[in-house]
């Protein structure tokens, strides 16, 4: 058989990842109703922001691929699960890989009291963002840093008599791994139905109510990572293109909304990531009739929202946490979430806040695309800024494409019901979180510097000419 026709039979991961996440869509909008009131909020409020006036590179940068356009804001999410196991976190690797996402970054969660580590499962390269970005974020357990020695003995035997993979999912993993990583279109179609069982919440907990109770009473997140019988997808969330709005449109509409907005404040030029929530709700919690049949009520499911804004250099890094810890210090430990906003407002007018400082202080990463002109003098080199300057070529900023560890601590721990969170005294873990993976982790820097030198490559070949960065 030709080496394409072999290649036409198996479906494209890209294209898998669409399906897997049009069916998560679904089954989470079943599970928690307020997620579809959530999406046509966000939906109405991107409609809105696409008809005014805004700064056309970030219009483009919010709306689509910084290096073209694309629909990407329609199907856009991110999800998240808590893992409990080194196997779990292992299997679950294996499972998105063949939808294209790849473990990217190391989130210590430990600052807001979770005993835990996490990466970010998402598409590598630029065709695969602009046809679906799709990202999860899996966080899994660390045992070792349970104080309670009983709660993490209970939660290390209850995970260990567990298994969240169907024997239909084992199969096709298995099967994918012989095909290279593939799947026909049939047993894609079965793949994705069989990984929605590992993620779908159910009401009825794996554990009796007295081990639920004891390890609730030692942290949430042990409850909600040991007693159930699926990696439950804990959040959704939909991408706005105006997260203030957003999260205004959400509280008119009786939404129990985060009192802040996670992450930078707002600015003319958009930075990382922002993000907001409505709070978990109780839900009911049904136990097995032999442990007593009795009920308890659970918190841990919630309605995300996230707006991004352009990734920054390692340069604009150091300047945001610096920032960051200085408007932190300025509010003080108990502040007012009213005034840990004015904080970071008057801190944060430091950062620069024009495309074009930004960019001429190299604190953030933008790609290149030629304009439909040659200068007017050639030359056989040139530099990205001389091109730029006589109007050759465009700058556009990249998109942030991961998380941030802070807010998505943040994010966590106020729809766990756990009241304030204390810092866990423990060192990251990035070599135990890559052997539990069975593979490296990627560097989020390295992946934008390779869309930037990629955009200046092929705008060197448009023009036939040599341009560096410098």
């Amino acid at each position: 058989m030709p080496a394409n026709a072999i290649q036409d039979s198996f479906v494209d991961p890209d294209d898998l990842r669409t399906c897997f996440t049009l069916a998560m869509s679904s089954m989470y909008k079943s599970e928690v109703p307020l997620y579809g009131d959530l999406v046509r909020i966000v939906s109405d409020v991107n409609e809105k922001t696409l008809q005014s006036r805004l700064d056309p590179k970030t219009l483009s940068m919010r709306y689509g691929d910084a290096l073209g356009p694309s629909p990407r804001i329609d199907i856009e999410r991110h999800g998240a699960i808590r893992l409990g196991t080194a196997r779990e976190l292992h299997t679950v690797r294996r499972i998105l890989a063949i939808i294209g996402l790849h473990p990217v970054g190391y989130y210590d969660l430990t600052a807001a009291g979770l005993p835990m580590h996490a990466t970010c499962f998402r598409p590598k390269t630029r065709e695969s963002l602009a046809k679906n970005p799709f990202r999860l974020f899996v966080s899994v357990l660390r045992p070792e840093l349970i104080k309670d020695a009983a709660a993490s003995d209970l939660a290390l035997d209850l995970l260990a008599s567990r298994n969240i993979f169907t024997p239909e999912l084992t199969s096709l993993l298995d099967g994918a791994d012989s095909q290279n990583g593939r799947l026909t279109p049939a047993q894609g179609t079965r793949f994705v139905a069989a990984a929605m069982e590992s993620f779908r919440w159910h009401g009825t907990a794996a554990a009796p109510p007295h081990d639920y109770t004891a390890l609730r009473a030692a942290h949430p997140v042990l409850a909600d990572v040991a007693c159930f019988p699926s990696a439950h997808v804990n959040h959704l969330t939909p991408r706005t293109l105006d997260i203030a709005a957003a999260h205004e449109a959400m509280r008119r509409a009786g939404l129990e909304v985060k009192a802040r907005i996670e992450g930078p404040p707002a600015r003319r030029c958009p930075i990382l990531l922002r993000q907001t929530s409505f709070l978990a709700v109780g839900e009911p919690v049904r136990f097995a009739a032999d442990n007593g049949g009795a009920g308890a009520s659970h918190r841990a499911r919630f309605g995300e929202v996230e707006e991004r804004g352009a990734a920054v250099t390692p340069r604009g890094r150091r300047l945001y946490d610096a920032l960051l810890d200085e408007a932190m210090a300025a509010a003080g430990a108990r502040a007012s979430p009213e005034a840990l906003d004015d904080a970071a407002a008057r801190v944060f007018a430091r950062y620069p806040d024009t495309w074009e400082d930004l960019r001429a202080q190299d604190l953030v990463y933008f790609a290149y695309r030629v304009r439909g002109r040659r200068p007017a003098v050639e030359r056989a080199a040139y530099t990205v800024d001389e091109l730029v300057r006589l109007g050759v070529v465009e700058a556009s900023p990249i998109t942030y494409e991961d998380f941030l560890p802070l807010s998505a601590a943040g994010i966590f721990q106020s729809n766990l019901g756990a009241g304030p969170a204390r810092a866990l005294d423990a060192e990251m873990d990035v070599e135990g979180l890559q052997a539990a993976l069975g593979v490296g982790l990627g560097d989020a820097d390295d992946l934008y510097r390779r869309l930037r030198d990629a955009s200046i490559d092929e705008c060197a070949a448009q023009l036939g000419v040599e341009i560096s960065l410098g």
